[in-house]
């Protein structure tokens, strides 16, 4: 398994994120990566950074969003990869999720207090980048305040628990995801559209770690199929062998490319490292990934180092 490429970690303009684009190419480059992608939550301001850091490195950069998306009721994440940095339409994107997080976040407050769990308040605010309190945040607060010490329904994010491999965001997946008692929604754009939007600006679109949204619902992935995705995230770190061999059989069987991607963030996910997650033929990936953007007018930054 090859672990020189990893297209899918956040810079702190994800908001979760915890080192800035250029630190972040720095780790990069010190953990062996050769050919890299930060893809930050509705936003490619990092990337920008990230470009400029990633070519005085020496490593080959795919400039990349992941958009939060919707298909079929279901929230999804959509990475795009080669894009237009400068087009308008992600600027846009940014801005409507922007304005719509602002405007949950005593929402998601009061639901997490109704829950049953303390947190200083202004400690949890004094974490907010742009004025958003992600959950990871508040998880972290959660965890640390002494008056939840007993509360049983932390136990599996504590030392030793099930959800204790990556406490903080496993937090949000439990407790403030689609479908969970802390959950405020956002009305994203629908996935068809993330897909035009990604493709149209010269980038490939690929759906990341599938199986931590969906699982194996091959029927609800194969409606995916319809809206011209490029691709799937088959080597994630939220699969287990038997959810990577589900999507790597399918990514074959629908000829769509499967990438690889750790999803790195830093401290919010400490189970996470850089240079770690391998794909089998990250060389056939690369070229054809990079044979795509140049034909849609997309954008690689770099070559990969020999």
């Amino acid at each position: 398994m090859d672990t020189w490429l990893d297209l899918h970690m956040h810079s702190v303009y994800s908001g979760d994120g915890e080192f800035s684009p250029k630190d972040l190419m720095d780790k990069c480059k010190q953990a062996g990566l050769k050919a890299v992608a930060l893809a930050d939550h509705n936003s490619i301001r990092g990337s920008f950074a990230a470009k400029r850091a990633a070519l005085e490195l020496g490593l080959a950069y795919f400039p990349a969003i992941e958009i939060d998306c919707m298909h079929e009721g279901c929230n999804l994440h959509l990475l795009g990869f080669g894009i237009d940095m400068d087009a308008p339409v992600f600027k846009e994107i940014e801005q409507n999720v922007y304005s719509q997080e602002i405007n949950r976040t005593e929402k998601v407050l009061h639901l997490i207090r109704q829950i049953g769990f303390k947190f200083e308040e202004e400690k949890v605010r004094a974490k907010a980048r742009n004025g958003i309190i992600v959950a990871e945040s508040i998880a972290e607060e959660v965890l640390l305040d002494v008056r939840n010490k007993e509360n049983e329904l932390l136990l599996p994010f504590r030392s030793g628990g099930s959800r204790s491999d990556n406490p903080f965001v496993n937090f949000f997946w439990d407790f403030c995801a689609q479908g969970k008692a802390a959950y405020v929604p956002i009305y994203y754009v629908s996935l068809a559209v993330a897909v035009y939007a990604i493709q149209k600006n010269g980038g490939v679109a690929v759906l990341a770690h599938p199986g931590a949204n969906i699982d194996k619902d091959y029927e609800f992935v194969k409606s995916i199929i319809k809206t011209g995705i490029d691709g799937m995230e088959v080597y994630s770190n939220y699969h287990d062998a038997e959810t990577t061999k589900f999507y790597a059989e399918f990514s074959a069987a629908h000829d769509l490319l499967a990438t690889a991607g750790s999803d790195f963030h830093g401290k919010t996910k400490p189970a996470i490292h850089l240079g770690e997650l391998g794909h089998p033929e990250a060389y056939t990936l690369y070229e054809k990934l990079v044979q795509r953007i140049r034909q849609r007018g997309g954008e690689v930054v770099g070559c990969l180092p020999l």
